[in-house]
């Protein structure tokens, strides 16, 4: 929502300047494990296998792994994984202490499946074995791994020679400075004389350092404590970081990392910071930068007109991670395969990760095709839970609603302009005095009353919860959470304390199961006075952000339940946050009604709890053009169900952005306005009348396409596909698209390309698939794929096409709210392909329980072709449940020459002649009133 560091909120409305304080946040020469790890030398090649510690079973190859510097051992495991995986795990064989791993079902829904590698030699200088059709080589000297498909390596892990795991140690047996050993004595006789004579007089003075050596003693300091600005991070366990590298011959383009502001292309990070994850409230964030933001999710998508491979670094601490483009060396691979014929180059993205600490897990998604990585990593972190239908309708948020009047008046005037509308959302002011949980007994009085007024039109009201706690001991979830020892602690064991919205705050230990359920019960309706089943919660701030920690966050060395420290988990605090609140939504229906939960932290595993947004994003066209890249890239690593806020948290947007940005929100899965305290009110009727216009047609579109919508989400929960994504997705082989940014696909049927400029009268879209058509939504003119096109453009629409081959469902009486749609008919859109045939499937359930998960639900598959458009059930059973939905139009696109005649049939109804018309110039037909019940088969037949 608000990232205002530590400046209080009276001072930044009387001085509303923006621009983010890069001083706050600390770059990689200032964070000393990345400096250590970015600065190991390639090619240092330390480690080798040590092949009598190789132990081999079904699904695992496990050995030891000697430094030979150091002579310090790491125990690795390589395992296959059902689906096509391999994971990859590196630890100290003995250390010191326990290092951090996240437990089984926080970030892995569970254990993964194990599956058979089959083993294909072994040797006293390596092993190779199979999965699938992949090699796995994994060399002795220097310890290397290689993944080689269809007689190329695709995947090389320490190629570089970067493994580094800081190994964890006594702080005494460390040396503090170069002058001596901490605690060894002097030397003594004749040994000791000799020492001393040759190093001068003892009581001689020492020379003066150099800078270099200065610079060393500091960077000695850095592993037992840092300091950055006034705040000093004490590391009583040392240093603790793991780093690795891991190549891509014969890739040129990688994607994921969320969340930067950023292009969907990862950039070379040869001369830039690398790209950092570590979860943090960013005031009014940068553009084009690797700067860390507000979620992390730690996956990379590397992707070739061949392949589509990825890989998950699954750790919780901060993590760094670089990126090169450069030449494959050749010679590496010549004992492994005959890499490529001829002179020319293989392109090759070497990537080199690191975290604070941990360990090394990393799974590597095996493809080999797009939709093969998101299953694959779907199986492992899980998929974005089915959302009731109001959550992927429009929302209308503001900081603040001032009162019941003012929410009452904002509802009405969405009725009056006829614009739908399905949630209204409170923040922070509608507290008393920032404690969540209650109500500001003068503005919001009859809280109950209002959430039942709202809910009577088919709407629903979220109001935000954030996890700091107001320091009140007349609070009583501050009461109650000091009394059970509930909050996060600081290392001498006293609770944690920082500022935040309410002024001093404590922060619950989310790590703790029944801190999450002490939230979760916070929840229920006899502890949320005033609240109901129709209020839905804003988790915010959850980073965590403490305005006067360093770079505006918790202190690493803060302590949570398992006596692990932050700097352990920080990453995955959000998640818990968000993961509670869901868990306590579903507590309170009894586990009948789903959740909605919006978050603005994220890790990996996030989506299974419910939406995220990009954050305190500016009312500028930069932040319009780069929100499509932050989406798509969101959904990608599996976050489907996000997006940007209209108009720009600050600043106010003239009214050609505030309608182009409504225009290009309409087609992505998270849809609400939101603006600053300090900004003028956005409510659309307060636009000219043709803006008016162009926003009501927007929203409204946006309706009309929730069946389809509704239907994506379901698929997704189902396979874990993008539901907004890139077009490079749908044309894997088509390089052209590899780099496209301004356009994006919803599902695989439609593809947008916002208008992000200022009074632009055209763009230039390009359409993929050389041998596919495509159809404009408004007109149905056809245009040819596989090529650029310029396409005219008003205040009235964007470029919207409808691929051939594709069938849409709509539903075209739009409601003032989705709910209130249920039983009204359905419009099928037919898009002909170049054979005349098109396919598409509509889902259908009671919108908001769970019941579907036990087969009450319809789920329609539509088939046309050779002149017949065929439904028919992909559930059979549907276990009862009944739609009043029936099939009022159908329109085909793409029809060359007039039917003679178009008759039904179904198992329920007789036989008969449908009207249609037909307009040649369009090629569009038009079949009215069908009339059929939407759940039966049928079929229409062209004569």
């Amino acid at each position: 929502m608000r990232g205002l560091c530590w400046v209080t909120t009276a001072a930044l409305l009387s001085n509303f300047v923006l621009a983010v304080d890069r001083s706050n946040f600390k770059t990689c020469d200032q964070s000393s494990f990345c400096r250590r790890q970015r600065a190991t030398p390639e090619g240092r090649n330390v480690y080798v296998v040590v092949m009598s510690s190789l132990h081999v079973e079904p699904s695992s190859l496990s050995m030891q792994l000697l430094n030979l510097d150091t002579k310090e051992r790491l125990q690795m495991e390589l395992s296959g994984l059902r689906g096509n995986m391999v994971r990859l795990k590196i630890n100290e064989v003995n250390p010191l202490s326990k290092r951090y791993e996240p437990p089984i079902g926080d970030v892995l829904v569970k254990e993964p499946e194990k599956d058979n590698l089959h083993m294909m030699l072994s040797s006293s200088s390596s092993v190779s074995v199979a999965l699938g059709d992949t090699t796995v080589v994994v060399n002795a000297n220097p310890f290397r791994i290689d993944f080689i498909m269809d007689k190329e390596p695709v995947m090389s892990v320490n190629a570089k020679g970067l493994l580094n795991i800081e190994h964890l140690r006594e702080k005494s047996h460390f040396r503090v400075n170069k002058e001596e050993p901490a605690g060894e004595e002097e030397p003594a006789g004749e040994e000791g004389a000799d020492k001393e004579e040759e190093n001068g007089e003892k009581e001689q003075k020492e020379p003066e350092k150099t800078e270099e050596e200065k610079a060393t003693d500091d960077q000695d300091r850095d592993l037992w404590e840092e300091t950055f600005k006034t705040h000093t991070d004490s590391k009583p366990k040392g240093p603790s970081s793991v780093g690795l590298d891991v190549s891509f011959p014969g890739f040129e383009h990688v994607y994921g990392l969320p969340e930067h502001a950023d292009s969907l292309l990862l950039k070379s990070t040869k001369s830039t910071d690398p790209y950092r994850l570590y979860n943090l409230d960013v005031f009014e964030y940068e553009l084009n930068s690797p700067m860390a933001l507000y979620g992390s999710v730690p996956v990379l998508i590397a992707h070739s007109e061949k392949r589509t491979l990825g890989m998950f670094w699954m750790n919780v601490a901060e993590t760094w991670i670089d990126i090169r483009s450069v030449i494959a060396d050749k010679t590496m691979f010549s004992k492994l395969v005959d890499f490529v014929k001829g002179d020319s180059d293989i392109p090759q993205i070497d990537t080199h990760w690191f975290s604070e600490s941990g360990i090394i897990d990393v799974m590597f998604l095996l493809g080999p095709k797009p939709n093969n990585v998101f299953q694959q990593y779907a199986k492992l972190t899980g998929t974005t839970a089915l959302p009731p239908l109001f959550a992927i309708a429009y929302h209308q948020s503001r900081w603040n609603y001032n009162d019941e009047e003012d929410v009452a008046s904002v509802v009405a005037g969405y009725d009056e302009h006829d614009i739908p509308l399905d949630v209204l959302w409170l923040d922070i002011e509608h507290t008393d005095g920032k404690r969540y949980f209650t109500w500001d007994a003068h503005k919001f009085p009859n809280s109950v009353d209002m959430i039942n007024k709202v809910a009577a039109k088919g709407r629903k009201m979220v109001t935000i919860i954030d996890p700091h706690i107001k320091k009140d001991d007349n609070y009583f979830v501050h009461k109650e959470a000091t009394e059970k020892g509930h909050y996060v602690k600081n290392k001498d064991g006293s609770d944690y304390e920082g500022w935040c919205w309410p002024g001093s705050s404590g922060w619950l230990d989310f790590l703790n199961p029944e801190v999450r359920q002490f939230w979760a019960n916070k929840l229920q309706p006899d502890e949320y006075v005033g609240s109901t089943l129709d209020l839905y919660t804003w988790n915010d701030m959850n980073e965590p952000s403490v305005f006067n920690g360093p770079e505006i966050t918790m202190h690493k060395d803060a302590v949570h339940f398992g006596g692990w420290e932050h700097r352990d988990v920080h990453n995955m605090y959000g998640t818990y946050l968000h993961r509670s609140t869901f868990e306590g939504q579903l507590q309170r229906s009894d586990n009948q009604k789903r959740p909605f939960v919006l978050s603005r932290a994220f890790f990996a595993g996030s989506q299974r709890y419910g939406a995220v947004w990009t954050g305190d994003n500016t009312g500028e066209w930069t932040h319009l053009k780069i929100a499509l890249p932050m989406l798509m890239t969101l959904n990608l690593v599996g976050i489907t169900l996000s997006g940007a806020d209209v108009g720009g948290f600050f600043k106010n947007p003239e009214p050609e952005l505030l309608t182009r940005w409504y225009q290009a929100a309409a087609y992505q899965p998270f849809f609400r306005a939101h603006a600053h305290l300090d900004t003028r009110r956005r409510e659309p009727w307060l636009l000219p009348a043709e803006h008016l216009r162009a926003v009501r047609e927007a929203v409204r579109t946006r309706y009309s396409l929730l069946p389809y919508w509704y239907t994506l989400f379901y698929n997704a929960e189902s396979t874990g596909s993008p539901i907004m994504k890139p077009l490079w997705v749908d044309f894997p082989a088509e390089k052209d698209t590899f780099a496209i940014e301004d356009e994006h696909l919803v599902g695989s049927a439609l593809l947008v390309h916002p208008v992000t400029d200022a009074g632009v009268a055209g763009v230039n879209v390009y359409l993929p698939g050389t041998d596919q058509v495509w159809y404009s939504v408004d007109t149905y003119e056809k245009f040819t794929g596989g090529r650029q096109h310029y396409i005219a453009v008003n205040l009235e629409k964007i470029p919207v096409f409808q691929r051939g081959g594709f069938i849409i469902p709509r539903k075209m009486r739009i409601r003032r709210a989705a709910i209130l749609a249920k039983n009204d008919p359905y419009t099928l859109v037919v898009t002909l392909d170049r054979k005349g045939r098109a396919r598409g499937d509509l889902y259908i359930d009671d919108y908001q329980t769970f019941d579907y998960r036990q087969g009450a639900y319809i789920h329609k598959e539509f088939i046309l072709e050779d002149s017949q458009l065929t439904s028919k059930s992909l559930n059979p059973s549907q276990s009862g449940f009944v739609t009043k939905s029936w099939l009022e139009r159908v329109i085909v696109a793409g029809v060359t020459t007039k039917p003679t005649s178009i008759k039904l049939t179904g198992n329920s109804v007789q036989p008969q002649q449908l009207d249609f018309t037909f307009d040649p110039s369009k090629q569009l037909l038009t079949i009215r009133k069908p009339g059929i019940n939407i759940a039966e088969d049928f079929v229409i037949s062209f004569q």
